[in-house]
């Protein structure tokens, strides 16, 4: 994989030109930023910024006029080669709060292993409706505990609403063990680039270590394949970055997130 070529084709495809994820998002391009707003359910926030040391200050200020006028939260969506050198110390002084740091990381759908079998005891449910999206929150919270809660609750609100609005933009399943989910996954596709993103996968603690996250990112790649996509995408946390590396999965860059939170 040609490391720069493929980072330009992120940094353009799905940073600076994406079209939103359908639905009532709005994306601008604007003072020197690409931002998204949408509903309270979608995700809102700085995608792409073209600043520097003299104007960083008054653009990070505009944004959050923009996004409380809104009524949103939102995300300012840092990579690690963004400019200027110091962006993340500005957020942090303007407010914002700093979430962990993420690896980029993207393989060639067609050049991933098959994956292992799924372990018995274990079968793929697709999502398709809010009974699936639920099962989906409890797979999150088996995962993730209670702590996470009101976020699992976020994400069976989105998947839904993707579901409802762009239904060809998403797939998403939950592996279940009888009737109760231990793994959900999903992956998005944005239309006219070349990538499939990864989100999800976190595993009930009793069911890690068998085989099930890589059997899910397999399924989604032969998925991705079959639509035309060459990469997958995954903003990998340090749980699933060493399994990602062994799959052949290879680093962009780091992202991280800063959350400003009215």
């Amino acid at each position: 994989m040609d490391h720069a070529a493929v980072l330009a084709a992120y940094d353009r495809q799905l940073r600076h030109d994406t079209q939103g994820e359908g639905g009532d998002t709005r994306v601008e391009r604007t003072g020197g930023v690409v931002r998204v707003t949408g509903s309270a359910h979608d995700w809102n926030g700085v995608l792409w910024t073209g600043i520097d040391a003299s104007t960083a200050d008054a653009v990070i200020a505009e944004q959050v006029r923009h996004f409380a006028a809104a009524g949103r939260e939102f995300e300012w969506k840092l990579h690690s080669y963004d400019q200027p050198a110091d962006l993340g110390a500005r957020l942090l002084a303007a407010g914002f709060e700093a979430d962990p740091v993420e690896t980029v990381m993207v393989a060639e759908a067609a050049a991933l292993p098959a994956g292992p079998e799924l372990p018995d005891g274990i079968r793929l449910l697709p999502v398709t409706d809010a009974t699936g999206a639920r099962l989906m929150a409890e797979a999150h919270l088996a995962a993730f505990g209670e702590d996470d809660a009101a976020l699992s609750e976020h994400l069976a609100r989105r998947v839904l609403a993707q579901l409802a609005e762009a239904p060809d933009e998403i797939v998403a399943v939950v592996a279940m063990a009888g009737d109760r989910p231990v793994c959900g996954a999903r992956m998005e596709f944005r239309p006219g680039t070349d990538f499939a993103g990864l989100w999800g996968g976190g595993t009930d603690p009793q069911w890690r270590g068998k085989g099930i996250y890589r059997a899910m990112v397999a399924h989604r790649a032969r998925i991705a394949v079959e639509r035309g996509y060459r990469y997958l995408q995954v903003d990998a946390s340090d749980d699933s970055r060493p399994i990602l590396d062994r799959l052949g999965f290879a680093t962009l860059c780091t992202t991280t997130p800063y959350v400003y939170r009215p």
